[in-house]
């Protein structure tokens, strides 16, 4: 799967950092065998998530999908990583939320551990967009305070997270009363 050894232990290290830095499962993947679809685009555009045109790194703002889908295929893998958030029952909104913040400090862990020493580029996608600010500047059309730290979500860039969840040998959906997050280190090689 990997092109050398070398390559295999930077990516088996990525999984590892994931993993002690608070990721439940974390997985290496080629990129070649991740699915995107330019439909997850509408999916932002209903609003679930309330930052649809509230966040610079969500649609709109995020850019143009096919452009997006296009940059992902100029990587060679990804390190995809996994937090499972377990809740009281299905109505436990704060459980949702802590489980998001666990999630988003993973992404931020992750970001702050990566350099790009070993890579020839590298691009951080999160689990529902950046939550770096409490409020993004997006909202009073100001630009991004901290630009070198933004994350986009998977979603934003067309990526079908369910199936790269079972490509990657995680499970989608971890049973009733959880609430799993994504995040990715998409990278390539030297």
């Amino acid at each position: 799967m990997v092109k050398k050894i070398a390559d295999a232990e930077i990516l088996d290290n990525l999984v590892k950092q994931a993993l002690e830095r608070g990721a439940d499962n974390a997985a290496v993947i080629p990129v070649s065998k991740v699915e995107t679809d330019a439909g997850f685009r509408s999916l932002c555009e209903q609003n679930t998530c309330g930052k649809y045109g509230k966040c610079w790194t969500c649609p709109p703002d995020a850019g143009d999908i096919d452009i997006l889908m296009k940059t992902i295929r100029t990587f060679d893998y990804a390190v995809v990583y996994q937090t499972i958030g377990k809740l009281e029952d299905s109505y436990d909104i704060e459980g949702m939320e802590e489980a998001a913040r666990k999630h988003s400090m993973l992404t931020r862990k992750m970001r702050e551990s990566v350099s790009e020493d070993s890579f020839v580029r590298i691009l951080h996608l999160g689990a529902g967009g950046c939550h770096i600010c409490p409020v993004c500047a997006r909202v009073d059309n100001h630009p991004c305070r901290f630009p070198e730290m933004a994350v986009s979500s998977l979603e934003a860039y067309g990526i079908n997270v369910s199936k790269l969840a079972a490509a990657c040998g995680m499970k989608y959906i971890n049973g009733q009363n959880t609430v799993t997050y994504f995040g990715a280190v998409f990278c390539s090689l030297m």
